[in-house]
């Protein structure tokens, strides 16, 4: 059964990104960036209800009083990346604008690249290790004095259940750099929508919205080791089953 619906799923995705993508591309010579923004969020939403009534995935989310509160206060979101999901979810529950730092690669993909490449976005060649970050900090201290809030995943790639890859400083750079907060946030996609995989299972996403981290004084390792911190104690309170080894330990105790 669960292989049946993660294929319906695939198969409604696929035929709902291609007229959007394409209405995208269109719209984008007619309308401002934000409104462009605000209708591909609906697509967005669009992908994560078909999450919830073809797959079964729901999410619970906790935390949103965290938020900067301000129609301008701008923000460096730092999130747990396991899945394709948070990417989707993210901009559905946000009340502001997101702007994703993401590989230039990603725009050869066929209709999303696509729409995504029309969009205010932070793509990077990863190769030109110092001028992406010089475009990530100009692109991104501009946006976020326009109400947007950049969203990057430390860690850089999806991570299996229960595991936690390396921490890049790069968001806490760029924190510093514009003067801005971090937000830390916990997501336990992996639970329902595995790493890599194709099938997926009925279940509940959390969500957990750490409280803003200043940035002001702060040196970038340093920034980022608290950022790491919170988001590995937030992933082994919300997911304990992902962490056996973790909870022998307290076992033991």
């Amino acid at each position: 059964m669960n292989f049946l619906r993660s294929l319906a799923h695939v198969l409604w995705m696929a035929i709902t990104v291609v007229p959007w993508a394409l209405f995208v591309v269109v719209a984008s010579y007619l309308v401002s960036s934000t409104r462009l923004y605000w209708m591909c969020v609906g697509w967005l939403r669009l992908a994560v209800n078909s999450g919830t009534w073809i797959l079964g995935i729901e999410n619970r989310i906790q935390g949103l009083e965290n938020l900067p509160q301000g129609s301008k206060d701008p923000a460096v979101l730092l999130v747990k990346h396991q899945s394709t999901w948070e990417t989707f979810v993210m901009p559905v529950i946000m009340p502001h604008p997101l702007a994703y730092v993401f590989k230039k690669e990603l725009l050869s993909v066929p209709f999303f690249g696509w729409a995504m490449g029309r969009m205010d976005m932070i793509h990077i060649d990863r190769k030109q290790r110092s001028r992406a970050f010089a475009k990530v900090v100009q692109q991104g201290s501009r946006l976020m004095q326009e109400g947007v809030w950049v969203i990057m995943f430390p860690e850089g790639t999806r991570i299996p259940r229960g595991q936690k890859g390396e921490y890049k400083s790069g968001g806490a750079r760029l924190a510093i750099a514009a003067g801005v907060p971090v937000v830390p946030i916990a997501v336990t996609s992996a639970r329902c929508w595995p790493t890599k995989a194709f099938i997926k299972t009925p279940g509940v996403v959390d969500i957990s919205i750490g409280r803003a981290i200043s940035s002001e004084g702060r040196s970038a390792d340093e920034l980022m080791l608290e950022v790491e911190t919170w988001i590995e104690s937030e992933m082994h309170r919300l997911d304990p089953e992902a962490y056996p080894e973790a909870q022998s330990v307290v076992a033991g105790h």
